[in-house]
Formats: structure tokens, sequence, C-alpha cells
């Protein structure tokens, strides 16, 4: 018997674990382009956080699948990706940390949205998705806010 009884909020929790699956695994990909790509001696530092940041979205990404399959639901393959993230795609320039900064704030700015709608969604009816949801909330936060340091300190020094 499924964990949650309506079938409704059942399927609407399913459905809005799966977006935030393919928003984590959409983020390792651009982190990883990012924390390939980028060159320069000021783009070290952001090319650490970002591939420390690959292995913890990823394991986001496994979080989210296995609570889709607890929750009765199948956790898609990659004919039903569609990408999202243009904010965080190479720029013209592999130095251009700026943009991957301000591409990261925004990915991590839509998951806190996305994770918190999760979160209200789950009151009273799953908590344990909730409880869940909100560890992973946690640290897509702090990782917004480490980058949010990044660019005020770019734009103190007049570079961004």
């Amino acid at each position: 018997m499924p964990i949650i009884r309506d079938e409704k909020k059942r399927k609407e929790i399913v459905d809005l674990l799966t977006t935030a699956y393919w928003m984590e695994i959409e983020t390792v990909m651009s982190y990883l382009a990012a924390s390939t790509n980028l060159d320069g001696v000021r783009a070290q530092e952001i090319k650490q956080s970002l591939e420390t940041d690959v292995e913890e979205e990823l394991g986001h990404a496994r979080l989210f699948a296995k609570r889709i399959k607890e929750l009765y639901g199948v956790v898609p393959g990659s004919q039903a990706f569609a990408a999202e993230q243009s904010f965080l795609q190479p720029g013209d320039e592999q130095t251009d940390v700026v943009h991957i900064i301000r591409g990261v704030i925004k990915a991590e700015t839509g998951a806190i949205e996305h994770y918190t709608r999760i979160v209200e969604e789950t009151d009273q009816v799953d908590p344990v998705t909730q409880d869940m949801v909100i560890d992973i909330l946690h640290d897509e936060q702090g990782h917004r806010r480490l980058f949010e340091g990044f660019l005020r300190e770019y734009e103190i020094e007049g570079l961004a």
C-alpha cells in the first residue's frame, strides 16, 4: 500500500520530486562544465567550490530518486530531460568568473524556491519527504550564501 493514501497528493509530490531531481541533474552538468572550463588565477577558488558542489548536488539527485521510488513513482530516464539553465551555459570567455557566480546564485535560488514549495506541500502529509527536503534546502542556502559572498567580493573590487 502506498505511503500516502491520497493518490492525487502522492502523484503531486512525486511530480515535485521529479522536478527537483532534474534540477539537481542539470546543476551537476552545469557545475561540472564550469569547474572544468573556467580559466585564470581568480577562477581557482570558484572551480574548487564547484567541484565540491558537483558531488553534493549529485547526492541530492540520488536522494530525490530514491524518494521518488519509495513513493511508488518512476525515476525518469535521460530522454525525459529538458534543459532549463540557460544562465549557467559556458560564457564566451572562460575567464568570466562573474558570469558563473551569477549563474550559480540563480540556480541555487531556483532550487531554494522549489524545495520550499515541496516543504509546504508535504507538511502534515509526508514528514519523511519534508525532513529530507529541509536538509537539502539547508545545503542549497549555504551554497547560495557562499556564492553571494564571492559576488560581493568581485563587486567591491569593481570586477562585477
